[in-house]
């Protein structure tokens, strides 16, 4: 079984790790089929294809764009992308755009409810100023022993509804589908399975993803419990669509599955990667 991982992340976004070292750290897994897919940048790619050459694996081109459907930020990734191609580049750099001043409400917000320097303090963790991220946030308050964890903050300040979230409008699904196409890619749905929406809404997302020529969903990630791998099989073949597979890594102990530890694609489903080679 072909050991691959089409979803993770360096520090051009939001890991914390450069490209070189999140690609040895794949090698070390067993990865041989490897793509790096950080948040609406692709400054990272070059450095990536570079490494993965050196530790003998096949390089993907990919990105994750964030976009907004149904108030909701969903992630769409791109695979098999030219990096190069000047739609997708000025998209991505305009969907970027905001992060900023969001970081800094974000700031505010936290310190409404006692936590003082947040935004100086998540800056701290910010390798690519223009992609501050509210990963970064939590890994200031873990550290700072607001949470145990980045999960907690999560849950605790970071999600809808709790005192740390702001809403930012990201790029549309037409956007984002628009782009990886129009940069020979193909589009997937990132970890469909934990947006929180009703049956009917992912319903409505699916075939509207796949009337705008999305072709694949992530079945087997890092932010898909064990249960939720079967459940988003059957969904892919009742769609049409191919199926991906990824850790979602963005630092060392820090995902839920590690590289090397995430289980290969049910049977039952077809590779998004299956004509590739």
């Amino acid at each position: 079984m072909l050991k691959v991982d089409l979803h993770c992340h360096s520090n051009v976004s939001d890991g914390v790790l450069p490209p070189a070292e999140v690609a040895a750290c794949a090698r070390q897994g067993g990865v041989e089929v490897w793509a790096l897919t950080d948040h609406d940048e692709v400054g990272g790619t070059a450095a990536a294809r570079a490494a993965a050459q050196e530790q003998g694996m096949r390089f993907v081109a990919g990105v994750e764009i964030s976009i907004t459907w149904a108030g909701e930020t969903v992630h769409i990734v791109g695979l098999q992308i030219d990096e190069n191609n000047e739609a997708l580049v000025k998209g991505l750099e305009a969907t970027r755009s905001g992060r900023d001043a969001r970081g800094q409400e974000i700031g505010n917000q936290l310190a409404k409810v006692g936590i003082h320097g947040a935004y100086e303090g998540a800056l701290e963790y910010v390798d690519n100023p223009a992609l501050m991220s509210r990963t970064h946030f939590a890994r200031f308050l873990v550290d700072k022993g607001y949470c145990k964890d980045v999960p907690e903050v999560f849950k605790k300040y970071l999600s809808p509804g709790q005192p740390g979230y702001v809403e930012h409008r990201w790029a549309t699904l037409q956007d984002a589908v628009g782009w990886i196409k129009g940069a020979g890619g193909i589009a997937v749905i990132a970890h469909p399975g934990r947006y929180k929406f009703t049956d009917m809404q992912e319903g409505v997302l699916f075939d509207e993803f796949k009337q705008l020529g999305g072709t694949a969903i992530e079945v087997v990630t890092g932010s898909h419990t064990p249960d939720q791998y079967p459940e988003y099989a059957k969904l892919a073949n009742a769609y049409g669509f191919l199926a991906s597979r990824g850790t979602d890594f963005h630092a060392p102990g820090e995902a839920r599955v590690d590289f090397g530890l995430l289980p290969p694609l049910p049977g039952s489903v077809k590779p998004v990667w299956h004509d590739w080679f």
